[in-house]
């Protein structure tokens, strides 16, 4: 591992820190390439305007019309945290402006498959709605929509993946990423494109005179699971998508949110008012996406839905349930996906350019964890399949993939389809994240295809993992009430959390837990804690390490201890 330190630019962190920001946040933000306080004023003001994104006016038109007709209107969403979330702000949000029939539908991950099919749009129509809305899906769903409009729906498609070269014939499209949208934040999340199609339709409403500025409904208490779903779906926090996870996070800590989500914390023994965006990602994020991938995505949206505190607690401590049978499904699959890897090449060697691996007994519920722990482990371009159990199509496998930077995986999908033509049966995602569809037959081409494109695409330099730091720490920033304030503030993809690194001096260190390495070192000439989760292999007496900081509650006492990410070997 290469050991990187980000560039600080002197003239931003000098005006952040003259602008009244703590000297250390200062340094952090100009290296994320914040160069003034306007850019971290998180105002809902300063959102950007639904008017800038194309297709906004025309769906707020399209449902003002519905919801004036008293027309049914359905929500078809993803089973994933994004489409739960997004389903819930589409539910809770389309009442409070006045629709009167409101429903949801949410495709089996197994049965099913992902997006609006043509069985979905017929779901639909069976259940006497007038409108289908998609919420994180549909910009792929060319045969759904085409189905949904022969049945007579009206179909609103709203999501933010890339899109193909034909786009669905859906009567309006709201996705950030369409072309001829100029909207600045491409990396809004499905939740966040949902949310403002609502702000879109109460402006529309005012100019129908239906509310005004005082009687409107406050669609902010929205904020909370836009800000969940947000953080969950790692999408890049760029200033917007910044500001609405911190307005959602100011509401939940001053106990503003749905019962649900209170219900959520609760079952993983985290506190509402100290909420961060750590909380969204690894407590609540996954208690949700597991009912999708062990069950039925409902129990997460009737979850967020409900407003009885008692069925509030129920649901999570179903959802906190599935979710520990998940951890124990994919610490299974991770170990045998690994040693599948790992026989891929000789022992001191390094890994091919790409990796995929497939197992009969692999769950397919699981397998886009499990591509991201090795992802994470072998720093390659992974995809994992599991063989589809849906009747009919026992001899598909359905594969997740995780990318490393550098290296475009849905592009590199596209261009696996180009080049084995019949290969995929389907595929779509982003950048980082992808997923595909191929008969088994095709596994072995697939492979060699895409490690073709790696190889292509890849040089040394990239496949060398390398972590970006903050640099060193400054032993007087090396207390407790300084990692609550960096806790405090809004860290995710794009927008990485602080890691710390310099030399130390490993003091002691022994196992705990058969499986994380327990350190004292000296930091600047002071003793301090640190913990490696999931390391086994001890440190030289010097090493030059990245970490974070963390505070450590013990008999009553705070302390400060490093969480170690990386070493430089």
């Amino acid at each position: 591992m290469k050991i990187l330190t980000r560039d600080v630019p002197p003239r931003s962190a000098w005006a952040l820190e003259q602008s009244g920001i703590h000297p250390l946040l200062a340094r952090l933000y100009a290296a994320r390439g914040v160069q003034s306080h306007d850019e971290l004023d998180d105002a809902l003001a300063r959102l950007l305007p639904p008017t800038q994104l194309k297709g906004a006016q025309d769906a707020a038109r399209l449902l003002a019309d519905a919801i004036a007709a008293d027309r049914r209107l359905c929500i078809v969403a993803d089973y994933d945290c994004d489409g739960a979330t997004a389903c819930a702000v589409a539910v809770r949000g389309l009442r409070m402006l006045g629709a009167g029939h409101v429903n949801y539908l949410v495709p089996d991950r197994v049965v099913d498959g992902y997006g609006l099919t043509p069985p979905i749009a017929q779901r639909v129509k069976a259940q006497g709605a007038d409108v289908l809305i998609t919420v994180d899906n549909g910009i792929a769903s060319i045969e759904g929509v085409s189905a949904a409009q022969a049945l007579g729906l009206q179909v609103l498609v709203t999501d933010h993946h890339l899109p193909a070269a034909e786009l669905p014939g859906a009567e309006v499209i709201v996705n950030p990423n369409q072309p001829g949208c100029d909207f600045p934040s491409k990396s809004m999340a499905g939740v966040g494109v949902m949310f403002y199609v609502l702000l879109a339709l109460r402006a529309e409403q005012r100019q129908r005179g239906i509310w005004d500025a005082a009687t409107q409904p406050k669609l902010d208490t929205l904020l909370p699971l836009v800000a969940l779903g947000t953080v969950a779906d790692v999408v890049r926090l760029d200033a917007n998508n910044r500001r609405l996870v911190a307005q959602g996070l100011k509401r939940v800590r001053a106990g503003n949110l749905p019962p649900g989500m209170a219900a959520l914390f609760r079952a993983a023994g985290r506190e509402t008012s100290r909420a961060t965006t750590f909380d969204f990602g690894f407590a609540l994020g996954p208690r949700i996406n597991a009912a999708g991938r062990l069950a039925d995505m409902t129990l997460g949206i009737e979850c967020l839905l409900t407003d009885d505190a008692g069925r509030a607690d129920e649901l999570a401590r179903q959802l906190d349930a599935i979710n520990r049978e998940r951890r124990v499904i994919e610490g299974d699959m991770r170990e045998m996906a690994m040693e599948m890897a790992e026989s891929l090449f000789e022992e001191g060697e390094a890994p091919p350019p790409a990796i995929v691996v497939f197992d009969p007994d692999f769950h397919e519920g699981v397998v886009g964890i499990v591509a991201s722990r090795l992802k994470d482990k072998l720093h390659r371009p992974t995809f994992v399949f599991a063989a589809s159990t849906a009747p009919g199509k026992e001899h598909e496998l359905k594969g997740s993939g995780r990318s490393i930077a550098g290296f475009h995986l849905r592009d590199a999908l596209d261009l696996v389809a180009k080049r084995a033509p019949g290969v995929l049966l389907r595929f779509g995602g982003h950048a980082m994240a992808a997923g595909c569809t191929i008969a088994e037959e095709h596994l072995e081409q697939f492979e060699a295809t895409l490690q073709q494109v790696a190889m292509e695409w890849l040089d040394a330099a990239t496949l060398q993992r390398r972590l970006e730091t903050d640099g060193p720490l400054a032993p007087e920033y090396r207390r407790t009430e300084l990692v609550d304030m960096l806790h405090a503030s809004v860290w995710g993809q794009g927008f990485a959390p602080p890691v710390f690194s310099e030399e130390v001096e490993v003091l002691s260190q022994r196992l705990v837990g058969e499986k994380h390495l327990a350190l004292k070192l000296r930091h600047q000439g002071q003793p301090v804690d640190g913990i490696w989760f999931n390391r086994v292999e001890p440190l030289p007496g010097r090493v030059k390490l990245a970490y974070r900081l963390d505070a450590d509650e013990w008999q009553g006492q705070k302390r400060v201890r490093f969480l170690v990410e990386g070493a430089e070997l």
